[in-house]
């Protein structure tokens, strides 16, 4: 949120200079984090016949690895997306400083698309420990302190003698270094750029593609030369280049300090009113501070919850299995690891490109629709796979997953914003993250179990595939009802809002629609937005001017 009125203003990002440098460092950072979970599974087939395992426990090594990725960011994209909220100026208008843009994620500069490609980028993985840890020491130290973590977790890993010491070793401990590794890098580049930061953002974040269409057949080539323990060790070493570029991530301006008044009495009777006035406080209040449950009543976000949840029990085993897959059809390993490749090589185009298209005029006020038939033809993807007998057809499959993979990925949190507006966004994003960690953990290894009892991995495909074709059927059913609600209610609004006559008639219609314009800016309202965001947007507005008395989602509540 903006700093208040009297706290110094903050660093001004220098959009330029040594940023250019943190972005190269983000790089590294963004691409370990995001590919390397993904890149392991090249030695999950090896790894199974050496441990004597069955697929749902080799599987848990990633499943474990993401969670710990996954696992719930609602501090900091309070503090990523939070919105300048327009302040009263002397003239009775709204003005906004430059130091309440300060958090944003975009600057109003950037061109069309740009918000809807890059708000997914800041929010998909991070971890609320990161974020206090960010918020106290800084992104340097934090980045650091995950490249150690990732080389401790590998090289403990290589002395691993069964299973679940790699569940410890790679999963958790070098998962939580990954998660170190990516928030500090979102955050840091938030400060150095404002006019600047969708290039700096879409530069960093090619680190992961690009990342995973390297270190997939790099694995693989470890493994054939040193084997799996020596592969570990290697890859251990190179994590530590995280540090390296932790350490160029330096501070955008000196501390903030303040002087110590010398009056003891004085700071002992602050101190004790601050102690009183936090006591006052509940434990529930204190949660809702950063996570509002009454967005459980918005009917919008419990469709895209509910949706999200199925599919992300299918979403994330066909990665994970899909080199074990190609080399159980006979497949060289080197070519079963370029698959990786091809599919990131896709997703890295996929995401713009489908995030510009997403953005027009014909498809953003119904984008409700386009996500779910986005989700829709991922779940067709996974239903055909079985037809891939050689190695071309399965590189086939490959470019239609990572299409389908980065057009779910673009506008998976374009949706959400869309559904619940600017105001309770970051709220919303918490909520949805802390519950998709349950399938996120518990898909891969269910899909390895169904492996493991039919011995082939096309049922496995071909489940997971119906389970994002049936999430995509639901989701569209549940917007199309939704919409509908929505007309609904806004009709009977309209039905019952009194007309009020202007004292003053304007002289042309061209005044007339500038003053409409200038009424529904003022109001929040975009013509070219859906009809799920406008709406929130009425009922934020509505409950802030009525205080306690209207809750913001009550008003889409009629489930």
């Amino acid at each position: 949120m903006p700093p208040a009125a009297s706290s110094p203003a903050l660093h001004p990002p220098p959009d330029g200079g040594w940023g250019w440098v943190v972005v190269g460092a983000a790089f590294i950072s963004i691409g370990f984090s995001y590919a390397f979970p993904k890149a392991v599974t090249v030695f999950f087939k090896e790894i199974q016949q050496i441990f004597n395992t069955t697929y749902s426990e080799i599987a848990w090594i990633s499943s474990i690895m993401l969670a710990v990725m996954y696992a719930g960011d609602e501090k900091q994209t309070k503090k990523c997306v939070s919105f300048p909220k327009a302040r009263e100026g002397s003239r009775g208008g709204t003005r906004t400083s430059a130091s309440d843009f300060q958090a944003l994620v975009v600057s109003p500069s950037m061109p069309s698309g740009s918000f809807l490609l890059l708000r997914p980028i800041s929010l998909l993985k991070n971890s609320p420990i990161s974020s206090v840890l960010v918020n106290n020491y800084g992104s340097r130290p934090v980045v650091m302190a995950g490249g150690l973590l990732c080389c401790l977790g590998m090289v403990s890993a290589s002395f691993s003698t069964n299973v679940v010491q790699l569940y410890i070793t790679m999963g958790f401990i070098c998962g939580l270094g990954l998660a170190f590794n990516l928030q500090p890098a979102l955050t840091i580049i938030g400060k150095y750029f404002y006019k600047k930061r969708p290039t700096a953002n879409g530069l960093a974040m090619a680190g992961s593609p690009v990342f995973l269409s390297t270190l997939a057949p790099f694995n693989q080539f470890l493994f054939n030369t040193y084997g799996w323990k020596g592969s570990f060790l290697i890859l251990g070493g190179i994590l530590l280049n995280a540090c390296v570029a932790g350490s160029l991530m330096r501070p955008v301006g000196p501390k903030l300090t303040t002087k110590k008044s010398k009056n003891k009495v004085g700071i002992r009777a602050t101190d004790l009113g601050e102690k009183t006035r936090h006591k006052k406080k509940s434990t529930w209040e204190t949660i809702n501070k950063y996570l509002d449950f009454s967005l459980f009543k918005h009917r919008g976000f419990l469709i895209y919850l509910s949706g999200n949840v199925i599919m992300f029990l299918g979403f994330f085993a066909p990665i994970i299995f899909l080199a074990p897959y190609a080399k159980d059809k006979g497949i060289d390993e080197y070519s079963a690891a370029f698959l990786l490749s091809v599919m990131a090589f896709v997703d890295m185009f996929a995401r713009p490109s489908v995030g510009f298209i997403a953005n027009s005029r014909f498809i953003r006020p119904r984008i409700q629709y386009f996500f779910s038939f986005a989700v829709m033809f991922n779940g067709v993807c996974h239903l055909l796979c079985p037809l891939a007998d050689d190695y071309p057809s399965l590189v086939v499959y490959a470019v239609f997953f990572g299409l389908g993979f980065g057009s779910v990925s673009s506008v998976l949190f374009e949706t959400l914003m869309d559904l619940v507006g600017a105001q309770r966004f970051s709220s919303a994003v918490g909520l949805v993250t802390i519950v998709e960690c349950c399938p996120v953990l518990l898909g891969p290894p269910l899909a390895g179990k169904l492996v493991d009892e039919t011995s082939q991995y096309k049922y496995m495909y071909m489940v997971c595939g119906a389970i994002v074709f049936t999430s995509s059927v639901w989701l569209l059913i549940g917007n199309a009802i939704n919409y509908r609600l929505l007309a609904k209610e806004k009709r009977l609004e309209d039905a019952h809002k009194p007309e009020f006559q202007e004292s003053k008639p304007l002289s042309t219609s061209k005044s007339h629609d500038d003053v409409t314009s200038f009424r529904s800016l003022r109001s929040g309202v975009n013509p070219l937005e859906s009809e799920p965001l406008n709406t929130s947007k009425n009922h934020d507005t509505s409950g802030e001017d009525l205080g306690s008395e209207v809750n913001p989602s009550e008003r889409e509540t009629n489930i």
